[in-house]
């Protein structure tokens, strides 16, 4: 029988699935036959209800897997009502062990709860899974600063032998003097360190698909290039010579603006932008519109203010979720550059030392 291996975080959007979208690649570059799972589901209330766990879908079609393990429980709104309330009295750990009857493959990759608290009120969080299925957890932080060991150090005392170690990512170049501190004093506290990864612009891009999505906006022109990625958010609300200074500094961006400044929608459409928000529910001119066409950038209209808009965005590059073929491949090689696969593996029992 194979083994199970949990992929948990600390904080939410820190990077699970694109780490089992790595170690994927990495198993079959060694020829480990791989299943993923995800027993605890998130609700998304923003979403069409099909697209709820649109992220297990993804993965099973991005791994080429013809079965993944099923989804006990999402935690939506009326889930949790049914359990506080005693309507829902399931044993969902009894459920989870059934996973060992259909485990056929060399390692299930199972992601887990986005906190070490999430799934708890129905005996579901991190720590729960893992003395279920006797499986050790890998937990993925992003860094924001070299505090993180204080984080990864109450993650070890609440888990205890089932850390089987961490990998950091989303590190920025600028810190980049304190990782071997970090990482010495974490592996001298029985934390192994697989992979320290360095920021990408990439992975953190916003499709603008999932910008007109969470800017509820109507889509002017271009639907067809809703696919293009947004790596930068700037504003379009200083003089017009300034502004073009500020554009060419930028790449592959997305131009916050009044729908009546043309000037400004002029100065976006020459340089790197992707897609062009215009703010106040205000029409851009038909000249705007048919060079916009012609350079194949979509213009956004949105019933919202700038700082509004502005915040929504924010918000979306601090969720970004991988949804997009280039970001597999990204993920992919800087896995292959950045995490000991040999390590993780010989510490799961999956390769000797001498491989």
């Amino acid at each position: 029988m194979g083994k199970h291996l949990l992929i948990g975080s600390i904080v939410p959007y820190s990077g699970k699935s694109a780490t089992i979208i790595g170690l994927a690649k990495l198993c079959r570059d060694r020829h480990l036959r791989i299943a993923y799972g995800k027993p605890l589901g998130t609700y998304q209330p923003t979403t069409d209800s099909e697209e709820t766990e649109a992220d297990v879908s993804f993965l099973q079609k991005t791994l080429n897997l013809e079965n993944v393990r099923p989804t006990l429980l999402t935690l939506t709104p009326e889930a949790i009502k049914a359990r506080l309330t005693g309507t829902d009295q399931q044993d969902y750990r009894q459920a989870l062990a059934a996973y060992h009857s259909i485990n056929s493959e060399d390692l299930v990759l199972l992601e887990g709860p986005a906190t070490l608290a999430e799934g708890r009120l129905f005996d579901l969080d991190l720590a729960q899974m893992a003395a279920v299925l006797e499986a050790p957890i890998l937990l993925v932080v992003r860094y924001e600063s070299p505090l993180v060991v204080e984080s990864l150090l109450l993650a070890k005392s609440e888990l205890g032998d089932r850390l089987l170690g961490v990998i950091i990512n989303d590190i920025p170049e600028s810190e980049t003097q304190p990782l071997p501190a970090i990482r010495q004093y974490l592996e001298a506290r029985q934390i192994p360190v697989f992979g320290m990864l360095p920021r990408s612009q990439l992975l953190r891009s916003v499709s603008v698909k999932e910008l007109v999505r969470q800017l509820n906006a109507e889509v002017l022109c271009r639907p067809d290039r809703l696919d293009l990625l947004v790596e930068e958010l700037t504003i379009g609300a200083m003089n017009v010579s300034a502004a073009l200074k500020y554009f060419r500094k930028a790449n592959n961006m997305a131009v916050i603006t009044g729908g009546d400044r043309t000037d400004i929608q002029w100065a976006a459409l020459e340089t790197s932008t992707h897609c062009l928000i215009l703010t106040g529910h205000l029409p851009p001119s038909p000249a705007i519109l048919a060079r916009a066409e012609e350079l194949e950038i979509p213009i956004l209209s949105v019933d919202l203010d700038t700082l509004t808009a502005v915040e929504i965005v924010d918000r979306a590059f601090g969720q970004v979720r991988l949804h997009e073929i280039a970001k597999v491949q990204c993920v992919q090689q800087m896995m292959q550059e950045h995490v000991d696969g040999d390590r993780l593996l010989h510490q799961l029992g999956l390769l000797t030392v001498e491989a």
